[in-house]
């Protein structure tokens, strides 16, 4: 019998294999990207310890960004968690891409995290 798999499980998939190769150290940690319809989220993660060192996203209560579900909301959150991040001294990063296709929201987070000041 053949089932056919989400979107969501082939993602899932798909985000698994690439943490097969992507690790993120003290000294280079892991820009994580996850986007919901409504929302985008991206954190900066430090897999040694298991710890988020920043975080940013369009869910936040006190979030002065506008429509989360879109390009102008993702850059906005590129931005934040660059900064975030580069308070707290972190410059380079891995791109984990959550799984998701390179392009629309997440490229745009990318390329405004880049302006920022991160490198990857």
């Amino acid at each position: 019998m053949i089932t056919k798999l989400s979107k969501n499980k082939i993602r899932l998939r798909v985000h698994q294999r690439i943490r097969r190769r992507l690790k993120g150290t003290a000294a280079q940690p892991r820009l994580a990207v996850f986007r919901s319809l409504k929302h985008v989220y991206a954190q900066v993660i430090d897999d040694r310890q298991g710890a988020t060192l920043a975080a940013a996203s369009t869910a936040e209560k006190n979030s002065s960004v506008q429509g989360g579900g879109s390009l102008a909301g993702a850059r906005q959150i590129g931005k934040l968690v660059a900064e975030r991040a580069r308070e707290k001294g972190i410059k380079k990063v891995v791109f984990d891409r959550g799984g998701y296709l390179y392009h629309g929201r997440v490229k745009a987070l990318a390329d405004a995290a880049r302006e920022a000041g991160l490198e990857f």
